[in-house]
This record gives structure tokens, C-alpha cells and sequence, in this order.
């Protein structure tokens, strides 16, 4: 008997987290709240360990390679408001594939997870 299914492979595995992180950027990209975050980044190297990222998180087989999530982020000066606009493209981007309500919620939970890694604050736990 196996398993569960993970996140990752209900939603189609790599080639579905490809997808869903290039359209999640296309929005991110024209947000002019959040573009300033990304100039000078190679779109391109930024999607692809988005979507290392999204499917570590997700339950994937593939590892997340890059640096830290506060290392990166910490000289942004990414606040909450920030943080809420990009949830607020992913949400939608989910919202826009056949994904069930229950997998979304899922998917926004586990990115939500490094909140305070991504803004640096510091969780009441901490």
C-alpha cells in the first residue's frame, strides 16, 4: 500500500510547478508595488529556484539549492504589506488553474511558512 499523494504530485508534479510559478511571476513582475524587488535579477535564474522552492515546499522530490530566505531577502526592506500583495498573486494564480480549494489553501499555508524569514521579523516563538 503507498502513501498519500504529495502537494507536489496532485498538482502535476514539475512540469505543473514550472507553470504555475512563470504565470505567478508574470503578475508579480507587473505589480509596480512589487517590480522594484526585482530589478536587476535575472528573471530567468529567479524562476528557477522559485520553482526548487515551490516544490521543496510542496512536498516534492526536488531540494531547494539556494541561499537562506532571510540572507536574500533581509537587505529588501520586504514588509508585511509587500508580503500580502505577492500572497495576494499567488492566490490568485491558483484561482485560475483547476486546483481544488482545499490543495490552494494548502499551497498559500506552506509558503506562509517563511513569512517572517522573507520579512524579516521575528515570530512570537522566536
Amino acid at each position: 500500500m503507498t502513501g498519500a499523494a504529495s502537494l507536489y504530485e496532485r498538482l502535476g508534479g514539475e512540469r505543473a510547478i514550472a507553470g504555475l510559478v512563470d504565470a505567478f511571476y508574470q503578475r508579480v513582475f507587473a505589480d509596480p508595488l512589487l517590480a522594484p524587488f526585482f530589478e536587476g535579477i535575472e528573471p530567468e535564474r529567479l524562476r528557477r529556484m522559485q520553482r526548487e522552492f515551490f516544490a521543496a515546499a510542496l512536498g516534492g522530490p526536488i531540494g531547494y539549492s539556494g541561499r537562506p530566505l532571510r540572507a536574500i531577502h533581509a537587505p529588501l526592506g520586504i514588509r508585511t504589506r509587500h508580503l500580502a500583495r505577492f500572497l495576494d498573486h499567488l492566490t490568485a494564480t491558483l484561482s485560475d488553474r483547476e486546483i481544488s480549494e482545499r490543495d490552494c489553501y494548502d499551497i498559500y499555508t506552506r509558503i506562509h511558512l517563511y513569512a517572517d524569514e522573507i520579512t524579516g521579523a521575528t515570530s512570537v516563538d522566536a
